[in-house]
């Protein structure tokens, strides 16, 4: 049995336990993802680290995929793309827009 067989059957007992849908499970996986890293690497969830390393768990998640399969199936992927990294990415942008008002507001009170 391979990597990519034992992946997806541990992916579709995920599936079947919690009784989410694919989506869900994206969306869940990609925040349990980046606060796993922010956690690990000790970064800022402002700074692009913790985002890019959600990344390469999609982009792993769906070559595996990708392998069981035996070809690209794109509107899966682009949607598992899509729900895996939406929010990381919102979360990331407003926490670095606050940062910079932040720094902005400090700069103009002359601290």
């Amino acid at each position: 049995m391979s990597i990519a067989d034992l992946y997806h059957r541990f992916i579709l007992w995920i599936g079947d336990g919690t009784g989410a849908s694919d989506s869900l499970l994206h969306v869940h996986a990609g925040m349990a993802v980046l606060l796993a890293a922010r956690l690990v690497t000790g970064r800022s969830l402002a700074t692009p680290l913790p985002f890019l390393v959600v990344c390469i768990a999609e982009l792993a998640n769906e070559v595996l995929d990708r392998a069981y399969s035996g070809t690209w199936l794109w509107g899966d992927t682009s949607l598992d793309i899509l729900n895996t990294l939406f929010w990381p990415f919102v979360l990331m942008v407003g926490l670095r827009a606050r940062r910079s008002r932040e720094a902005r507001r400090i700069r103009a009170s002359g601290r």
